[in-house]
């Protein structure tokens, strides 16, 4: 059996445990891999016990999840097309779709990186830094969002587009290894390179330089496995068919959307914060970091089920379609249970990992123990957004997402900000999430419904509610 037959039995034929774990743990690895040196840039600032440098580098995780959103529009969009398009046997349009999704994600990013340069010290006054904190935020801005834009935001489309041919432990290994490279030279520009009061600065080149490595080797391997996948870079491959870029951005938009509303409400949760102080503010950020972990693991496995989900949509192999989606939710659940035992008994150490300040990790260790709790509910919200974008109903994944930010989530925080003050802030998730939970299944299941009804119209097949 040749490489293209095997990663074919992937999506059609081997055991539905089998092929989920094969494509969802080398995403795993990769997304806690990327979550680490994200905490390692904050242990490492952490080290030097000063708060601002703290707050300063943590409320750049939703300026730096920009970056994500725009290589969703791409990544998400065009790979989950990809998918489909292999699922009808349209291998050809496959490849125009990838070549079009590739230089889509180098206009936009260039686009952010000029924009960031030129409206720096008002979009970082937008995000809640102060004078004690803009010096270090522009330090990380100038690095990883101007100079390194380009490269982050295309080593993730990249991985993404590979990940949807089955090639899963390519596509992580690259992010990887750009996260250990970032671990590796983090204290090395930080405490060695360069002087005191400069390590903001170091995580900055660090992670740029880790950005551009990943970049390289994605597109290293693009050149030398071109024979053996639909994935390219060559634009004489032509424009894919209108059809296939309104696809793209039908399902790209909304998954971009959905995370810059998820930024959307970081920053909002960081502007409320700091209304309590700058020791609140770094508390809450590195309990933003902490609560990763499960969820990363959970994202992993919602980009390994999509491709998997995608092409068997396609293919009309709606029962193992089916197989996917409860087997993903069912482990997602697992890791989300597992994990607020874990995080109730060591909430401390945790906290006292990334900083010694006996304030800042107490206020920490509360923070982790009630937000710790949504976990489960978290994950059966954003695992619904992925399953309609491997659908391509790229308005169904709006809407859950719309509705969880901005009708949910974002008005519960000032509910509970309002009402109960600073511990209201991290309670409302497990409050907004619960109620989202149930909202995405009823879309869901109204969503199965409506495809009964259309199946049976047309007289013949199964429908996926018949699944």
């Amino acid at each position: 059996m040749n490489e293209a037959e095997e990663k074919k039995g992937i999506f059609e034929s081997m055991p539905v445990p089998q092929a989920l774990r094969l494509m969802a743990v080398p995403m795993v690895i990769s997304q806690l891999i990327v979550l680490i040196y994200n905490m390692a840039d904050t242990f490492y600032v952490g080290r030097t016990n000063d708060p601002y440098m703290v707050a300063g580098i943590s409320m750049m995780l939703p300026v730096f999840n920009i970056t994500i959103s725009l290589a969703g529009i791409s990544g998400v969009g065009g790979g989950t097309l990809i998918s489909r398009l292999l699922g009808k046997g349209q291998e050809q349009e496959a490849r125009k779709v990838s070549a079009f999704s590739v230089y889509l994600a180098i206009a936009l990013a260039a686009v952010f990186s000029v924009s960031m340069l030129l409206f720096m010290n008002p979009l970082l006054s937008l995000v809640g830094a102060g004078e004690n904190t803009i010096v270090y935020a522009r330090h990380y801005t100038f690095c990883v969002l101007v100079i390194g834009g380009i490269p982050t935001v295309l080593s993730n489309v990249l991985s993404n587009l590979i990940r949807c041919v089955g090639y899963s432990k390519k596509a992580s290994f690259g992010i990887a290894m750009g996260g250990i490279l970032n671990i590796v030279l983090d204290p090395l520009f930080m405490f060695v390179i360069l002087p005191d009061g400069y390590q903001v600065l170091g995580v900055g080149i660090a992670t740029c330089i880790s950005n551009c490595v990943a970049c390289a080797y994605f597109l290293h391997f693009l050149h030398h496995s071109r024979e053996q996948h639909v994935i390219t870079l060559n634009p004489r491959e032509g424009m894919p068919e209108r059809e296939s870029i309104r696809s793209i951005l039908e399902v790209g938009i909304p998954s971009s959307v959905t995370v810059l509303l998820f930024d959307l409400d970081y920053v909002i949760l960081d502007r409320l914060m700091v209304t309590y102080g700058d020791i609140p503010l770094a508390a809450v950020g590195i309990v933003l970091k902490v609560e990763r972990f499960p969820l990363n693991v959970g994202i992993g496995i919602c980009q390994g089920m999509v491709p998997l989900v995608a092409y068997n949509f396609s293919s009309g192999n709606h029962e193992r379609m089916d197989s996917f989606i409860h087997c993903a939710r069912k482990t997602g659940l697992i890791v989300g249970l597992a994990s607020i035992c874990v995080y109730e008994l060591f909430a401390m150490q945790l906290m006292r990992f990334f900083i010694a300040d006996a304030q800042t990790v107490q206020l920490g260790t509360n923070f982790i123990r009630a937000r710790i709790l949504a976990t489960p509910m978290m994950f059966l919200c954003f695992s619904m957004v992925h399953v309609f974008n491997a659908f391509g109903d790229g308005r169904r994944a709006l809407f859950l997402g719309v509705t969880r930010w901005v009708v949910i989530n974002i008005p519960m925080l000032f509910v509970m900000n309002a009402l109960f003050g600073i511990y209201g802030l991290v309670w409302s998730q497990l409050i907004s999430d619960s109620i989202m939970a149930a909202v995405s299944f009823g879309v869901f299941h109204r969503y199965r419904i409506l495809q009964g009804t259309q199946a049976a119209s047309a007289g013949g097949g199964k429908s996926l509610r018949d699944t």
